[in-house]
């Protein structure tokens, strides 16, 4: 099936990306839209990428157009299901688009936070494998991204139903190691016949843990950054041994973003767009349609906030932050919040309001059209992250002229130079806590008065090259390094 490709000096393959996210089908976060860009720029380089996932009951799914592929039945354990395998028709995403069904367990609006995810996306990865096992050829790759497809690389090897697939190549890629996919071995009967001498590769501390299965018994495994990766060595929620172990096949690959998704020329969720000659008249004039809209002060540089409000990500100290920034430095900023997440922490948040004068709001949720608009309006965004694999937030706040201010960690360290250092165009902290959160925030607001070095630095910004093209070459790497 492999042909030489005369421009890139590789081959052309057909590559199966396994995930249960992707844009603009179903999305939580930063995994959605790797898989929703990923595959689309392997395929304008020649090759066949294809994405399948869960069946969710979206709004994706009903203004679609889909062909029925494929009817099929297997066992989890003792329950037998049947599962039906759609394709959406006109290629919209620039790549063929798989769902799976199965009654009872995929059809439902939300992608996570079912007390039965374990049956969910177990029952899912039995499926696609099942599927694929039933094609008349065999895939070049099958790429699956985290834990809800971290058994299939296990399937592919060990199931004896599956075994005309075990000299596929297989890749996983870890967008979060926090989330691991736990379960109790009296499930392991949820995996189809298996080589039960195989067991160690499933387990890990007692319980079967589909991450550190993928990674034991995948070709390659990739992380979403260089220093996640280093990272993940020293800190992994329990798997710091194995990744040191297993270090050989392991391969830190920077995401890229969909430079036509998120472009401020562009952008359609913009008010008012702009390229990189106008710069800031553009910025101001969005600035002035969110500050009109949150009751925000014009006059003052605005610090945004995108993202879940969970420990992960810092937010809980996004309250403090705030508090003591308005305290120490003085009423010198607006702050525009949005998100949703630990409900402590959206009330906190909320009760600022109270405190505000005109120069704090906060949005409760998810709002995709809003945050286009924050990543145009505001000047600053805080990435005060715990763990950030490799975070796209920043990379999309510099492409619209707006100043990252991050922790140095995972991905944010690989993207962002602090503008005091040579090249610089951010800002960084080392600890997540309120204190280095308050002293950056100060120093955005120094920064915004200096009018000339804050022009520099956004255009040093948006000259930044952090699209797909080089991740997806290294990615071909990885895979041509397998066959």
């Amino acid at each position: 099936m492999l042909k030489p490709h005369s421009l890139q000096q590789t081959f052309l393959m057909e590559i199966i990306h396994v995930s249960e996210e992707c844009y603009q089908v179903a999305k939580a976060g930063g995994l959605g839209d790797v898989v929703g860009a990923l595959p689309k720029y392997q395929n304008k380089l020649g090759h066949i990428a294809k994405v399948v996932m869960p069946m969710y009951r979206t709004k994706f799914l009903y203004s679609n157009e889909w062909d029925v592929v494929h009817k099929g039945g297997t066992n989890m354990g003792s329950w037998w299901f049947e599962y039906t395998v759609i394709h959406e028709s006109t290629n919209k995403l620039g790549f063929d688009l798989y769902l799976v069904d199965i009654h009872g367990l995929l059809d439902r609006e939300k992608i996570y936070g079912y007390d039965d995810d374990v049956e969910r996306f177990t029952a899912f990865q039995i499926a696609v494998v099942d599927w694929i096992a039933n094609w008349k050829h065999s895939p070049d790759v099958i790429h699956v991204h985290d834990h809800q497809a971290g058994l299939i690389p296990f399937m592919v090897k060990h199931c004896s139903a599956y075994r005309r697939l075990q000299n596929v190549p297989t890749v996983l890629t870890i967008h979060n190691g926090e989330y691991q996919g736990w379960m109790g071995w009296d499930k392991s009967r949820y995996i189809p016949d298996w080589d039960t001498w195989r067991w160690g590769l499933l387990d890990w501390k007692g319980n079967i843990n589909s991450l550190a299965a993928g990674i034991r018994t995948a070709w390659k495994v990739t992380t979403v950054s260089r220093s996640y990766l280093e990272e993940l060595r020293v800190t992994a929620n329990g798997l710091e041994s194995l990744f040191e172990y297993e270090r050989g096949k392991c391969v830190g690959i920077l995401n890229g973003i969909d430079t036509h998704v998120w472009d401020p020329e562009i952008d359609s969720y913009l008010q008012y767009r702009f390229g990189f000659e106008e710069v800031e008249e553009g910025k101001q004039l969005n600035k002035e349609a969110l500050c009109e809209q949150f009751s925000l002060d014009i006059n003052k540089p605005l610090i945004g906030f995108i993202g879940r409000l969970v420990g992960e990500k810092g937010a809980d100290i996004l309250p403090a932050a705030i508090g003591d920034a308005f305290y120490h430095i003085g009423r010198m900023m607006n702050f525009i919040i949005l998100g949703s997440g630990f409900p402590e922490v959206e009330a906190q948040l909320n009760s600022l309001k109270s405190l505000a004068w005109g120069d704090y709001n906060v949005y409760i949720g998810y709002n995709e059209a809003l945050s286009h608009a924050l990543y145009a309006g505001c000047d600053f965004l805080l990435m005060p992250s715990r763990v950030e694999p490799c975070g796209l937030n920043q990379m999309y706040a510099m492409r619209y002229g707006t100043v990252p201010v991050v922790r140095n960690t995972g991905g944010l360290k690989d993207t962002v130079v602090d503008y005091e250092d040579p090249g610089g165009y951010g800002l960084k902290f080392n600890q997540a806590s309120v204190g280095d959160l308050t002293q950056s925030i100060w120093r955005s607001v120094q920064l915004y008065r200096d009018k000339t070095r804050m022009k520099n630095v956004r255009k040093r910004m948006m000259q930044l090259d952090f699209s797909w093209e080089k991740s997806v070459t290294e990615y071909l790497n990885v895979y041509e390094s397998l066959k």
